[in-house]
């Protein structure tokens, strides 16, 4: 994290969330439980110039906690604030946010040009930044020879940079990716990659959720272990290693989730 910066950018107070399981669900899961609790009290904040991991494997709520910073749905319980604005707030929060996950699809019929002007429309960007920022983000990640060409007619690859570049229109302050890399060859992971950390180098914040620790350990200045909805570590990869004795992430990640299971079997 570069020196001398300490400005909280989101603030998340002991959220918790559940949802309803289905009848089908309940037998998918093998429960008769109604409800799942998504995230039970998590709580964290970041810092301005700086990418924030939260680490956990499929289930453990780091997308539900992702989706309720960014507005998309409400915590039944605990308080969210991004640049000390609380998230109840919602028009004003959404200006600085940046949210991609993997369901974000694209309309087809359209092209890369003609969707990046309809998404600055939106946020009422003059004519002249929207061509400066245009031209710079399509260089950036290769799409600028594919402007004309509709979403249809797109590699998996070239799509999923496409709705980067879409999320990005309005240049927020805060950039939100779950699993940013999912699904991703190893040279569109690289440009990904290589552009959060840009990001971050222009004081912006990111958040990324991911269960690949190698992605955690490359990029991330922080990380929030979360399992079963629950905040277990958070910290920075130096003192999570120092604490646990080892430098190894995958490692301290497996160590902290038999200890978890283990408790609840003996519980």
């Amino acid at each position: 994290m570069k020196e001398g910066i300490n400005v909280e950018t989101i603030v998340v107070k002991d959220i918790y969330k559940r949802f309803k399981i289905s009848k089908k669900q309940q037998k998918i899961e093998h429960t008769k439980q109604q409800y799942k609790t998504a995230c039970q009290g998590i709580s964290f904040s970041t810092q301005k110039g700086e990418i924030f991991g939260l680490l956990g494997p499929n289930g453990a709520g780091k997308t539900t906690t992702l989706r309720i910073i960014a507005t998309l749905i409400k915590a039944d319980k605990g308080d969210v604030y991004v640049n000390g604005v609380d998230i109840k707030d919602d028009v004003l929060v959404k200006k600085s946010i940046a949210f991609l996950t993997n369901e974000l699809k694209l309309e087809e019929t359209f092209t890369p040009n003609y969707l990046f002007d309809y998404f600055s429309s939106f946020h009422g960007i003059d004519k002249a930044t929207v061509e400066v920022r245009k031209k710079e983000l399509f260089e950036k990640f290769g799409i600028d020879k594919f402007a004309e060409v509709k979403i249809a007619d797109m590699s998996t690859g070239m799509k999923q940079k496409a709705s980067i570049v879409m999320s990005l229109v309005h240049d927020p302050d805060i950039i939100i990716f779950d699993e940013p890399t999912n699904g991703l060859d190893v040279l569109t992971s690289k440009v990904v990659t290589d552009y959060l950390i840009e990001l971050k180098n222009k004081g912006k914040t990111v958040i990324i959720s991911t269960h690949i620790m190698s992605l955690v350990e490359k990029i991330c200045d922080r990380v929030g272990i979360i399992i079963d909805g629950k905040m277990i570590e958070c910290d920075t990869l130096d003192n999570i290693y120092v604490k646990h004795q080892k430098d190894d992430l995958e490692d301290i990640f497996f160590d902290i989730y038999k200890e978890m299971k283990g408790d609840e079997e003996n519980a």
